[in-house]
């Protein structure tokens, strides 16, 4: 069977909708059509909406090879593999897509001429029609509306972790498991009643957590308090300080003056034995696209170090590496970051710690 798909925004990002048509290969019979307004979305989302839709009716028609074709060049790269989908609100509608398509025995993706996909496109306009434009935001509303972002947001609550022995001494602490001291614990406490009491926070609100124990036993004081449940993901550790483990500021610059000095200006160098703040911030920006993939539209609490903490709001400001020398973030303080699905962001709120007095 051949699967024509179109999607469209009036504005892009605007009132949209999507059109598809199933058609029988070899008579051109049309065997299901699909249209629907989506309500304010991008032109690529409405496409790949489109796809989604015709690939559902292609199966529920007992289609086992399948040939889809769409005017769209980004979509028809995408899934045909020789193009990345790079962009957060693009990947969970391609492995929706994908996920669909594994279903049939053989298929294949051709980009067309808009002349060409004419009928897909006429479905897509006629789910747009019935839509009047979005009514403007109230004054009071989301940084939404003076920043252009579009759709529901991910909030990102950002807990740093309690007080350890080695945050007493201010000395190098990365993967080495410490516990929490007696006053980090109650520390972490103090903020799980805080967090407990956000809006948008209840049982359902994910908690994800570095796995070593001084992060992961401050998101267990947060599910106490909310009665969620604790997930940990490794793209979440701190940085690895390697030999300089443990040591204060002055012990490392004395034992290692000269990588020391480029390290503290340079993050592309590593600490000895370790990895830099390069890496480390390539790895908490696959950490967050994980997160906007699978909590994408909801609130997420992520309980973690300081060094991931400011590369999450380093992604969200858009900023260079210079934050992570000038941005202070205490124990148990709390930050908040929105990422929505066009790719804007917006930091609602940097090392709070009104919990803590």
């Amino acid at each position: 069977m051949r699967v024509e798909a179109d999607g469209g925004s009036r504005g892009n990002p605007g009132p949209a909708g999507y059109g598809a048509v199933v058609r029988a290969a070899d008579t051109d019979e049309v065997l299901a059509e699909r249209f629907e307004a989506i309500g304010v979305a991008t032109n690529n989302v409405a496409e790949y909406r489109g796809l989604i839709a015709g690939l559902r009716a292609a199966a529920e028609v007992g289609a086992d090879s399948v040939e889809v074709a769409m005017d769209s060049k980004l979509v028809v790269e995408q899934m045909a593999g020789r193009w990345q989908v790079k962009h957060p609100s693009m990947k969970p509608l391609a492995a929706a897509a994908r996920e669909i398509a594994a279903g049939f025995a053989h298929i294949t993706y051709t980009w067309i001429p808009r002349e060409r996909n004419q009928h897909a496109d006429r479905l897509a306009n006629r789910a747009m029609d019935g839509q009047a434009p979005p009514e403007p935001a109230p004054r009071t509303a989301s940084p939404s509306t003076w920043t252009g972002a579009t759709g529901s947001p991910t909030k990102i609550l950002l807990l740093r972790h309690g007080q350890t022995e080695l945050s007493v001494d201010r000395r190098y602490s990365g993967r080495g498991d410490v516990p929490l001291t007696d006053l980090g614990v109650a520390q972490a406490e103090a903020a799980a009643r805080r967090v407990a009491k956000l809006a948008g926070v209840d049982a359902d609100t994910p908690i994800v957590a570095s796995p070593l124990r001084r992060a992961s036993r401050t998101a267990a004081a947060v599910a106490t308090a909310t009665g969620g449940r604790v997930s940990t993901h490794d793209g979440l550790l701190e940085t690895d300080f390697g030999r300089w483990e443990g040591l204060t500021f002055t012990e490392a610059a004395t034992r290692d003056p000269d990588l020391h000095r480029r390290w503290l200006s340079d993050t592309s160098v590593a600490a000895p034995g370790g990895e830099s703040f390069d890496a480390v911030h390539r790895r908490v920006t696959g950490a967050r696209d994980d997160l906007l993939d699978r909590y994408a539209g909801r609130t997420v609490l992520v309980v973690s170090h300081v060094t991931p903490i400011k590369s999450l709001l380093r992604l969200g400001l858009a900023v260079g590496p210079s934050l992570l020398f000038r941005l202070h973030l205490d124990l148990a303080s709390l930050s908040i970051v929105e990422f929505y699905p066009d790719g804007n962001a917006s930091v609602r709120l940097v090392n709070d710690v009104s919990h803590l007095t």
